[in-house]
């Protein structure tokens, strides 16, 4: 039996980013629980990666690697890791707050009977219960919660948790889970994903992250925040009135209807810091805000602000510190 279980997750053949910051949080957690950790792979093709999973910690590693786990879906993946999990018979089981995260874990924890807490930015034992802290009232508060149930299922903040540091001299035994799915027993199925190709990392991936806001006073004048970006070696994030208004695509929105981020740097341009958008990226390690108005919301959460007119402030800014990169 282990304390931890862990659903890792994969794409393109690779492990993700949180991979290793949930194995690292399930190895500081196991030891106060009384047990180890067991990390759960699904997918197609994923058996090739447990040697990976095991050096980041796992004791075990439980695989479910079949035709019918190719294209995520809940149905599928919800069996395969309910198997999992009931041969784990762990008291927490973490998950990254991902998009498959938030899909996953509520049918899971319905399918176990467990309690569910989400978006946590911080884990402990008390008692031998698990008790989480967590962002409430789009981030104006943070909560302590303590789950009842014998099993609790978390999902985990990315860019939060100190990622496990690979050891390639460990190993673990690889036990694979018969989900007794097939492609026959999912009602939906998914026929093909339509993505663009992009080599951009995903802003809930990212260390250091430019956003721009409606102080950027169009589309025309972005590359100055794409100039930065490079700068600084981050991606380019986007307020909701920027996407609104359809200068930026959606998956550049960071707020509460968009994504949550918390990378080790955020630079905010022309951003004012409606509670809409702050409630996507206070969690961040450093905050660095740019804009004109010397009252806007957004220097009450940043560290470091620059009261300025971006269109003077970030050329300067961005060539200063290609100079520290060159």
């Amino acid at each position: 039996m282990a304390a931890v279980c862990v659903f890792v997750e994969t794409s393109k053949g690779k492990l993700k980013k949180s991979a290793a910051e949930m194995m690292g949080e399930a190895g500081r957690l196991a030891g106060s629980l009384g047990g180890g950790v067991d990390a759960v792979l699904v997918g197609k093709g994923v058996a090739a990666l447990a040697a990976d999973v095991a050096k980041l910690g796992a004791d075990r590693v439980l695989v479910a690697d079949a035709d019918v786990f190719a294209a995520f879906t809940v149905e599928a993946y919800v069996k395969a890791v309910t198997k999992a999990v009931a041969a784990s018979s762990p008291k927490l089981v973490v998950l990254a707050a991902s998009v498959v995260g938030k899909d996953l874990a509520p049918a899971l924890a319905a399918a176990t009977g467990s309690a569910l807490l989400t978006d946590v930015t911080s884990v402990g034992v008390e008692g031998g219960k698990v008790t989480v802290r967590k962002p409430v009232y789009a981030g104006k508060a943070i909560a302590t919660v303590a789950a009842s149930t014998d099993t609790v299922i978390a999902t985990l903040r990315p860019n939060v948790f100190e990622p496990a540091a690979p050891d390639d001299s460990r190993t673990a035994p690889v036990e694979p889970v018969e989900a007794g799915v097939g492609a026959d027993g999912i009602r939906a199925v998914v026929k093909e994903v339509l993505a663009k190709a992009s080599e951009k990392l995903d802003l809930t991936e990212a260390d250091i992250i430019v956003s721009g806001g409606r102080g950027m006073k169009g589309p025309e004048n972005w590359h100055l925040i794409e100039n930065l970006a490079a700068a600084v070696g981050g991606v380019t994030g986007a307020s909701r009135a920027v996407v609104d208004a359809g200068w930026r695509p959606h998956e550049e929105q960071v707020g509460q209807t968009g994504k949550t981020v918390s990378p080790k740097l955020y630079i905010a341009v022309g951003i004012s810091g409606a509670i809409q958008h702050l409630a996507g990226m206070r969690t961040s390690k450093c905050i660095v805000a740019i804009n004109v108005d010397a009252e806007a919301p957004i220097f009450k959460v940043a560290d470091y602000g620059i009261v300025g007119d971006a269109f003077e402030v970030v050329p300067v800014l961005t060539e200063e510190l290609k100079k520290l990169r060159e």
